[in-house]
């Protein structure tokens, strides 16, 4: 039912998009890249030039003044054009042969001469240029005149990520997958080049540059209209800082996400406007709700996986007892605190590599084996090896499940590649950094009833959990799930308010599918927000109204039916009314039917 190029039309010009006849955005910062491109070329070349000039003005001048003959024996002299003429073939090797007339021995000896001269000094040109283009500030000048022209041209929203390691890159992974445009710059030449040889569906803009430099993160794009946001996600505290600092200043709204580790860095990005992630803390929160309510995390896992991921395992609850950490660093040191705060008994058990007064540490520099034997793990109900060293990590799981098969495994995976290991090593959860701070920057990206639902996930209860878990399985299988907000007052969803200002409006009923109305699209509703209250889990005979807004989640194909049911009338008067309507004006008035009908 319905029309597919109506929803084709929706979808290419819908939701505010710019007109393709307007403008682009003025270039920020084009012209001060486009003269300093040009400066380093006349810099570089500058003596080559001169060069070529001299040797080109003296060749031509001595033409001028020595004396020919023409045809019939009289002195005749080349005027300016002639030995203009003349010297510009010759010099380029074309060689048209001697004019107006044959040349005298003297004039062919000068010309000897100057063609040598020429020769030299196009070698010598020829050389430097070359050199130009192998300059490394003459390849980033033309570099990030390039980039900053296609930033300039962009007419999407786009997120400007700052930092494109193996969190951005996951993140702008998931971005792409999503359909959404996005600009990086990263330090790295060797990451940015792999734009290129990234599948992605859209040509990402890409600069390999210093991020903390304000005028590079003004050439990215910070100060363009269409900039939606900006995500400092690199290695470096500092980094980040100076990143949410420049982002806070020169353009105060629309999203900042940063990335930080240390609690001083986060405190000053806060004060800047910026919604910091710490994986550690936020891992942390994720390892007590495993452990308490395993079908309350095995649902957040779930609802905020990243795009592609299908359900994650559940696993089974775990007998309380008492923890031991392996490893004191920024990780340790995070998840001793969150368990302890929990009121779970903890061992503390490091190599001696970090530095740290705590007097309940147990030091041993010994081998993984002794360290386990020292923490007492054969007594132990949980493990986790909290080392930022993935060999290290491996060899005390496996130290740890030769002495405890019973344990509760956890571990901290630092490279992506590593990932077939651990997965091997049999770890019931692992740790991989960059995949925790991307799945809250997609959190924090997506709506806002979105993170009010997962607010609500922990205060619910695991039978809650269990029973929302039946129903997304029963209607989307354990496929990956992907979350979309639907406001009722919004534009695309106009053709909808006579059917709710009827007050007839249920949830079961939008959810029909435009191919069956007798079943449902592939898609469940989590919340209902209206006039301030959150209505979790609706039962699907509750009454929609004009002004809620609507948190689903589904199979992508969902979405798309529910887009077609909102802009397309024959595939709304279907889905709602069971009536057939003709899809097109034309149909209409073949019909007899008055436009409009409804």
């Amino acid at each position: 039912m319905g029309n597919p190029l109506l929803t084709f039309w929706y979808h290419l010009f819908g939701d505010g998009a710019r007109s393709p006849d307007a403008p682009p955005p003025p270039p920020p910062g084009a012209t001060d890249q486009a003269t300093a491109t040009i400066f380093v070329v006349l810099r570089r070349m500058r003596a080559p030039l001169i060069v070529l000039i001299v040797i080109f003005a003296v060749s031509v001048l001595g033409l001028m003044v020595i004396p020919g003959e023409d045809p019939s024996g009289r002195p005749a002299q080349l005027g300016l054009l002639d030995a203009f003429y003349f010297m510009s073939y010759t010099a380029t090797t074309i060689g048209f042969g001697e004019i107006p007339h044959p040349f005298t021995e003297i004039q062919r000896a000068w010309v000897t001469v100057a063609i040598f001269l020429s020769v030299v000094g196009w070698a010598y040109a020829i050389g430097k240029l070359l050199a130009l283009l192998q300059d490394h500030d003459f390849r980033q000048a033309v570099a990030t005149q390039r980039f900053t022209r296609k930033v300039a041209h962009l007419r999407e929203p786009f997120l400007l990520v700052v930092g494109y390691g193996q969190t951005g890159r996951l993140v702008g992974d998931s971005l792409d997958a999503l359909g959404r445009r996005f600009v990086v710059v990263d330090r790295s030449a060797s990451r940015i080049s792999s734009l290129d040889r990234d599948a992605y569906h859209f040509d990402v803009p890409g600069l390999a540059a210093e991020p903390s430099n304000p005028e590079i993160l003004v050439a990215a794009g910070l100060r363009h209209p269409g900039c939606e946001g900006v995500l400092a996600l690199t290695d470096d505290d500092d980094v980040n800082l100076t990143v949410v600092t420049a982002a806070g200043l020169l353009r105060p709204r629309g999203t900042l996400i940063a990335r930080a580790f240390s609690a001083r860095a986060a405190e000053r990005m806060r004060a800047h406007g910026a919604t910091v992630i710490n994986p550690f803390d936020a891992f942390g929160d994720h390892l007590r709700l495993a452990v308490r309510a395993p079908a309350s995390y095995q649902l957040e896992q779930w609802i905020s996986s990243l795009p592609g991921e299908a359900m994650p395992p559940r696993r089974a609850p775990l007998a309380p007892g008492r923890w031991v950490v392996a490893g004191y660093g920024r990780f340790g040191q995070e998840v001793t605190r969150d368990l302890r705060s929990s009121g779970v008994e903890v061992t503390v058990v490091d190599a001696g590599t970090t530095t740290s007064d705590d007097p309940t540490v147990l030091r041993c520099e010994g081998s993984e084996a002794e360290m386990v034997a020292v923490a007492d793990v054969a007594r132990a109900a949980g493990f986790i090896a909290a080392d930022d060293d993935d060999v290290t990590n491996l060899a005390l799981l496996s130290a740890a499940q030769r002495v405890n098969r019973d344990l509760f495994v956890v571990a901290r995976q630092n490279r992506r590649s590593d990932r077939e290991l651990f997965a091997a090593a049999g770890a019931d959860l692992v740790l991989v950094p960059h995949e925790v701070t991307a799945h809250e920057v997609l959190a924090l990206l997506g709506s806002p009833v979105l993170l009010r639902f997962l607010r609500e996930i922990p205060r619910r209860g695991d039978a809650w959990a269990e029973e929302l878990l039946g129903r997304l399985v029963l209607r989307c299988g354990p496929s990956s799930l992907m979350t979309w907000q639907v406001d009722l007052e919004s534009p695309p969803a106009a053709g909808l308010r006579p059917w709710l200002e009827a007050g007839r409006a249920r949830i079961a009923d939008l959810l029909r599918s435009p191919a069956d109305r007798e079943a449902a699209v592939a898609a469940v509703a989590l919340m209902v927000v209206r006039e301030g209250r959150d209505l979790c889990t609706p039962d699907e005979d509750l009454l929609l109204e004009p002004g809620d807004s609507l948190l689903l989640a589904g199979l992508p194909r969902a979405r798309r039916e529910l887009e077609s049911t909102f802009v397309d009338e024959a595939t709304r008067e279907y889905v709602l009314h069971d009536r057939e309507v003709p899809g097109s004006w034309v149909w209409r008035r073949l019909a007899r039917q008055p436009d409009g009908v409804r």
